[in-house]
């Protein structure tokens, strides 16, 4: 009767409209109600899972990203991708979805990077000719490659919900072939959806121009190199790494590009405070829910349930990638992650996947969910810059779609693609 409680309180504040924290904590509190137990478990739930050392790479994480998108980075990556991809048939698209990459890299956050990547190529795109629906769909879908970088706050949250059984170090590693594969897929639905559509190419500006655009765009490239070697090498752990991007990051956009303004700072500094907020609630208010699913074993119970449906482990993630992604369409990534991590790696590690692997799978799936109504955050961000509809943008979407799905599958069921690096250079035994 307590799991009806919490599943029904849960999905019924959701269906409500009740913000996503709010309707787990609220779930979590009727169920401890119902059940009779102490008030103080709430508090001493919520202050256990936020008071974590490892959690302080969250806030630093997200401050190095909004600094990105203050501090005028962007623009250089986007000269850089235009002078190497923009003279192929669709070259904004192209130069759109390695620019959405290469700054996903330094920003670590899908919606940062839809937010600079879309300011600056949606309207030029506009302009060239290119119909808003497709600059919306390269934008939205290139930017999710943000969720599988090293300075990715998702890979932490992750990490935690897992309950200590991967390292974020081999997550930061696991990341970095899943992400490419993303890129490669997106550039075949761009450069497919341009040719059908006939736009034109773009005209090559000779590698004199690359290599200067290059050498204008490395600094803020380097904070990738700068997180990878520090922790591999155990200069600094993961946490570490954190604070050691917000400080490159406000070297690099104060002292050697000189694009950033107190105003734009101060701005930067008060959106990360904002969303560091919203994540350490929803990892509060989770712990209360992973407590309660823990004490009424959801886990072994969704475990049974879907070895009634099938005992194939193909057909077992397959299932899984199926409920993440309808999850995914109305809860924010971080709940997601929080909620479903501690019911579905069990099963996903018995059925024989490594949990590193299982990482990749999840935020895959969680960048998914960002880009389809009704949550659909990136995908509401780029139609506001484009102008559009989310119906005008999503009846022409499915090319972009596919393109997600083939990384999800061969992240899913190639395990190479996530396990490779981190064995290479970490040793990992997984």
């Amino acid at each position: 009767m307590e799991l009806i409680i919490l599943g029904v309180t849960f999905f019924g504040f959701l269906i409500l409209g009740v913000p996503v924290a709010f309707a787990i904590g609220l779930s979590a509190i009727c169920t401890i109600l119902y059940e009779g137990l102490p008030v103080a478990v709430i508090f001493q739930q919520m202050m256990s899972g936020m008071n974590i050392f490892s959690f302080l790479a969250i806030p630093f994480f997200v401050f190095s990203g909004e600094l990105m998108l203050h501090g005028g980075v962007a623009d250089k990556i986007v000269k850089l991708a235009k002078n190497l991809v923009g003279h192929i048939r669709g070259g904004l698209g192209m130069s759109n979805v390695v620019a959405c990459t290469l700054f996903g890299g330094v920003s670590g956050s899908p919606v940062a990077d839809v937010s600079a990547m879309g300011a600056v190529m949606i309207p030029m795109m506009k302009k060239e000719g290119f119909d808003t629906d497709y600059a919306v769909n390269v934008t939205t879908h290139a930017s999710l490659v943000g969720a599988l970088m090293p300075t990715s706050h998702n890979m932490i949250i992750y990490a935690l919900a897992a309950g200590g059984k991967v390292s974020i170090g081999a997550l930061i590693a696991a990341g970095l072939l899943p992400a490419l594969v993303l890129m490669v897929c997106m550039l075949v639905a761009a450069y497919a959806v341009a040719v059908k559509r006939g736009y034109p190419a773009g005209k090559f500006p000779g590698w004199a121009e690359v290599f200067r655009s290059f050498a204008a765009a490395l600094p803020g490239l380097l904070i990738v190199g700068i997180i990878l070697t520090g922790i591999l090498s155990g200069v600094f752990t993961a946490t570490e790494s954190a604070a050691v991007a917000v400080t490159y990051t406000i070297l690099l956009t104060f002292f050697i590009y000189r694009t950033m303004t107190l105003g734009n700072f101060l701005r930067a500094a008060a959106k990360a405070v904002k969303t560091t907020g919203v994540v350490l609630l929803l990892i509060g208010v989770s712990t209360m829910f992973q407590y309660l699913m823990g004490l009424y074993e959801v886990a072994d119970f969704a475990g049974d349930l879907m070895s009634k449906v099938s005992t194939q482990p193909w057909m077992i993630f397959l299932l899984i990638n199926v409920i993440l992604f309808l999850l995914g369409t109305f809860m924010d990534m971080a709940a997601t992650i929080l909620i479903c991590t501690p019911i579905f790696l069990p099963i996903a590690m018995k059925a024989g996947m490594d949990p590193v692997q299982f990482g990749m799978l999840m935020l895959i799936n969680c960048a998914l969910g960002l880009n389809t109504p009704p949550v659909g955050t990136t995908q509401f961000v780029g139609c506001a810059i484009g102008g559009i509809s989310v119906g005008a943008v999503m009846r022409t979407i499915l090319p972009f779609y596919a393109a997600l799905i083939a990384a999800l599958m061969f992240v899913t069921y190639v395990p190479a693609f996530s396990l490779w690096l981190p064995r290479l250079l970490m040793g990992y035994k997984g």
